[in-house]
């Protein structure tokens, strides 16, 4: 297949990658629970790996090898391109099953239910440790397995993965019986569809007052006994009219499409209330999604760091990824300490500040972007190039380190922020759905980026005129369509703040509030006591 096609089978394969998280996290939560979501999810992306790895292993299952630049070239036969899609399927079903649950999954073995204060600490360590860690896998894909591919052979290249992916799958199931492992105990799809049809049937109904304890259904053992106060709308679905109609002998709802829970309630107000600012970081994923132009300019630029040896193109990610990874170990360790001891908080910066920094470096990233194409794309039609996309030009592809480490920056704080944020707002019955929210971004993100360079392929060819995002990297404007992205990434950082504003509170924030005011309790009651001893 042809270039543009082969990009497109892989942005295609990309969204799926990032929206099956989505569907493996409400099957976690509703039904097998993290541990046999990430066992399944493993054992379908190492198959999905020798699947891969057959196709580089027998002549049969690929098209004969040839030039390039020839026209003649041979495509893929059915049954080679069904052996192929039939690995990306199987990795992205893989992906669907691990990505979600392997955080959730991490967080269930460090949770105590005795030390609150300890776990937020914990698990913003976690966190932090968690993307650092994946950050590495990433660098070492972009680099060992890179150099291997290119120097060893994709035999050679594609079997070490496979050989990874068993080797992990194994230890994981070997170390099953010392797991923590919480079990899914209901259908959080049904749970939705009851909260919507209940609180519709009910629309006529009048709300209580919101002190009303007993006017609400809740489970027993719940902590949630009266709804909260916004979307009040869907309070609607847990009102208790009549008890001895509404109600079974054990307490539980004699109709739930008519009669939920207050959980229930909750537990979609969570997902609904998130939407608003999960939104602010589809932008984000279409900054960080621009793999194959940074590719273009690197291949146009000398990439060399001595005169024997040059970066390869494809390995330029490799420094977002090590800023990324920088940054969180550096914030863990030394900036989050020092944020504690000047702001006199536990957490140093909050979830929401965190993510609009990352909006932040977004911007700045996609800026330099634009700065850099526009002086690589002048130096070439200085030197005569214009009408030469490949030729490489005496200019450092260095240049391109400093969009890319903005581009680590902004992941590093917004990714783990979202994620962080969505897990700490969602019930303890929702962390596989929580941690799979920004991948189904990323997933959006993919697919925005394909319309998006359509639509501006066709808007400024018009009349006969160069694309902005020709195949002529040279004629054509990239450093036109990086001003786009960082004016439509503004404009979604001003966004943010109001989608932020409208939120409220978050749960972090409450908690901590709550805190200092049992701080302040205690301190008052020990002085009093202290009065009381010093004048009796």
């Amino acid at each position: 297949m042809d270039i543009a096609t082969g990009t497109s089978v892989l942005s295609l394969w990309s969204a799926v990658t990032n929206f099956t998280p989505i569907v493996g996290a409400f099957f976690s939560d509703s039904y097998l629970g993290r541990f046999l979501t990430i066992a399944f999810g493993s054992i379908a992306s190492l198959l999905g790996m020798i699947l891969l790895w057959l196709t580089t292993m027998f002549p049969q299952a690929k098209p004969p090898h040839c030039d390039p630049s020839s026209k003649n070239c041979k495509s893929a036969s059915p049954a080679q391109l069904t052996l192929l899609f039939s690995s990306f399927i199987l990795m992205s079903i893989g992906a669907g099953g691990v990505r979600p649950c392997s955080l959730a999954f991490g967080a269930d073995q460090l949770h105590k239910k005795d030390n609150q204060k300890s776990n937020e600490r914990l698990l913003q360590s976690f966190f932090n440790w968690y993307y650092a860690s994946a950050a590495t896998s990433v660098l070492i894909s972009l680099t060992v397995i890179v150099y291997i591919q290119d120097h060893l052979g994709w035999k050679v290249g594609f079997g070490i993965p496979a050989i990874l992916m068993f080797l992990s799958a194994a230890s994981f199931l070997l170390a099953s019986s010392h797991y923590v492992k919480e079990n899914a105990n209901k259908s959080l799809f049904s749970g939705f569809a009851q909260v919507i049809v209940a609180s519709f049937k009910n629309k006529h109904f009048a709300l209580p007052p919101k002190v009303a304890e007993g006017c609400y259904h809740h489970n027993k053992d719940s902590k949630l006994i009266v709804p909260t106060q916004k979307l009040r709308f869907l309070n609607k679905a847990c009102i208790i009219l009549d008890p001895e109609k509404d109600l079974k002998p054990d307490g539980s709802a004699s109709n739930p499409w008519r009669l939920c829970t207050v959980d229930q309630v909750e537990e979609l107000k969570s997902l609904l209330k998130v939407i608003p600012i999960w939104s602010t970081g589809i932008m984000l994923a279409v900054n960080i999604s621009q793999n194959s132009f940074p590719l273009l300019q690197a291949n146009s630029m000398d990439r060399h760091l001595t005169s024997s040896f040059q970066i390869p193109a494809g390995s330029f990610g490799m420094f977002t990824i090590i800023s990324l990874t920088i940054w969180v170990a550096i914030y863990d360790r030394l900036v989050l300490p020092l944020l504690v001891k000047l702001r006199g908080k536990p957490y140093g910066l909050s979830l929401k500040e965190r993510m609009g920094i990352g909006l932040l470096f977004s911007i700045l990233a996609m800026a330099t972007s634009a700065i850099v194409e526009g002086i690589r794309r002048r130096t070439a039609i200085q030197d005569g190039f214009s009408e030469n996309p490949r030729a490489v030009l005496q200019m450092s592809a260095l240049l391109l380190v400093p969009q890319h480490c903005l581009n680590g920056l902004a992941e590093a704080f917004n990714a783990v922020g979202q994620t962080e944020f969505y897990y700490s707002e969602f019930p303890k019955s929702m962390s596989s759905i929580a941690t799979s929210l920004f991948g189904l971004g990323m997933a959006f993100g993919n697919l925005i980026v394909g319309v998006l360079v359509n639509v501006v392929d066709d808007a400024t060819k018009k009349g006969g005129k160069e694309s902005w995002v020709s195949s002529n990297l040279n004629k054509g404007h990239y450093d036109y369509y990086y001003w786009l992205l960082t004016i439509l990434s503004t404009v979604n950082f001003l966004y943010f703040l109001v989608c932020c504003w409208a939120y409220g509170p978050c749960e972090e924030e409450i908690s901590k509030v709550e805190d200092k005011e049992e701080d302040m309790k205690e301190e008052e009651l020990t002085k009093s006591k202290e009065l009381q001893m010093i004048s009796g």
